[in-house]
């Protein structure tokens, strides 16, 4: 029985360390094997746990621990492992036998054919990461993420177990019409995968996360803080994983601010610590807003408007707190501006 136990524990640190393959790699002797595609997502695959455990001694070493800042989201994420494990593949697996025999033509694995890949990608990714925000039933589905009150590696795993199938459609549907071959979608997933998950990194462990002139030309772990905040000013921005490219076109581009702290977390109260609000309290609330609704128009509309639109016109939308804001800013700084422009006023 404790043998049995032993092993199961094993793969589990196995899985949980992406070392699986790295082991079979080193296993053969084959050193060289290190050097290919194979390997590199071999070597990848550890990248980000390994991180992961680092900022937490490294937090536990500097007692800036808090049980608070992780618990949340590895009990999402073991709650996902036991429910949703290959659901994504699947989905993946689905889109590519659907969608690429319509494109027109294949993108190969050569570097312009990675650059104009990578291109498509961050635009699949913006559509879905965008939708998330902006469609109040998907926003269930991706407010999960955005439940826990400090960022650090554990938030790559608070995610609802039927995210990922929704985010693979959408971005491996797109990639496919657009002649993203199959290959280079893979690598292109890896790659993004790995800085996607990077950008989660803690500010204990990295404090600026700005990276220099790198910040104006990709997305950089202060821009993801920024994603993540609840403040007005920072709402629904940065939804690229990499490239800011597309957010730059759409308006949705917002650096990271000296004069406004981060507050991590959604806007909605939440019951501190509870893994149940967490993974269905948007959900909950949802079906509470469409029962209570006048008319099946309005309850449609309750599930396709973004989160904060209500029927009666007294929205909290993102956009709407951002105009509230902007009104009451304008209206704070009216009487200064006269009082300034008054003949003997003092600045």
């Amino acid at each position: 029985m404790m043998g049995s136990v032993w092993v199961h524990l094993q793969n589990e640190l196995i899985d949980f360390f992406g070392v699986g393959e790295l082991l079979k790699l080193l296993g053969a002797g084959d050193y060289r094997a290190l050097l290919s595609g194979k390997g590199l997502l071999a070597l990848l695959s550890t990248a980000i746990p390994v991180l992961f455990v680092y900022e937490l001694l490294y937090a536990a070493v500097t007692r800036r621990f808090k049980l608070l800042d992780y618990k949340l989201p590895l009990l999402v994420m073991v709650v996902n492992r036991v429910i949703g494990k290959f659901i994504s593949v699947g989905m993946v697996v689905l889109c590519i036998g659907l969608f690429q025999p319509y494109a027109l033509f294949q993108a190969s694995l050569s570097w312009y054919g990675l650059l104009y890949g990578y291109v498509v990608w961050e635009f699949s990714h913006f559509v879905y990461h965008y939708f998330a925000h902006k469609v109040r039933l998907l926003w269930c589905l991706h407010s999960t993420h955005h439940a826990p009150v400090a960022m650090n590696l554990s938030v790559n795993y608070a995610h609802i177990f039927l995210e990922a199938p929704y985010a693979d459609f959408v971005r491996t549907s797109i990639c496919m019409l657009a002649g993203v071959s199959p290959p280079l979608l893979l690598m292109i997933m890896i790659i993004d995968g790995f800085w996607g998950s990077f950008i989660h990194i803690g500010e204990h462990v990295l404090k600026d996360g700005r990276f220099g002139f790198l910040n104006t030309i990709m997305l950089t772990p202060a821009h993801h803080r920024v994603h993540h905040a609840r403040n007005v000013q920072y709402m629904d921005t940065n939804f690229c994983n990499l490239l800011n490219i597309w957010d730059r076109a759409f308006g949705t581009y917002q650096p990271i601010r000296d004069d406004i702290a981060i507050e991590y977390g959604i806007t909605r109260p939440m019951k501190p610590d509870s893994l149940l609000d967490a993974y269905l309290g948007e959900l909950y609330v949802l079906c509470k807003d469409v029962a209570h609704a006048p008319g099946w128009k309005n309850k449609l509309l309750y599930l396709l408007m973004p989160p904060g639109w209500s029927h009666d016109g007294q929205h909290k939308t993102a956009k709407a707190s951002k105009q509230a804001l902007l009104a009451d800013q304008m209206t704070t700084a009216a009487p200064a501006a006269r009082k300034s422009s008054t003949p003997g006023a003092v600045a």
